[in-house]
């Protein structure tokens, strides 16, 4: 699995020059379990990782140059993604 969360982290920090490499593996980890366990809450057969990380791909496609933003209308992650805490890449 971490070769798939290094691939989708990388890609993430192409995307988004806002973002630190440990906010991009954040990012990615948040993403990843929260596609696993609302799949999972839906009663739905596992797919394996591989469609975790084309739905991860698609979402990071769509929405990676803005992740960063997400922080300042959702408080509730900003301990884990504060722009202070890290180095850019």
């Amino acid at each position: 699995m971490n070769e798939h969360i290094e691939r989708l982290t990388n890609l993430l920090l192409e995307k988004s020059d806002a973002l630190s490499y440990a906010q991009a593996r954040t990012w990615i980890e948040l993403l990843w379990e929260d596609f696993e366990s609302t799949y999972a809450k839906a009663g739905e057969k596992y797919m394996g990782k591989e469609m975790a990380e084309r739905v991860v791909t698609q979402w990071i496609t769509h929405y990676g140059s803005k992740l960063h933003e997400f922080v300042a209308t959702n408080p509730k992650y900003a301990h884990l993604l504060n722009q202070g805490d890290h180095l850019k890449h």
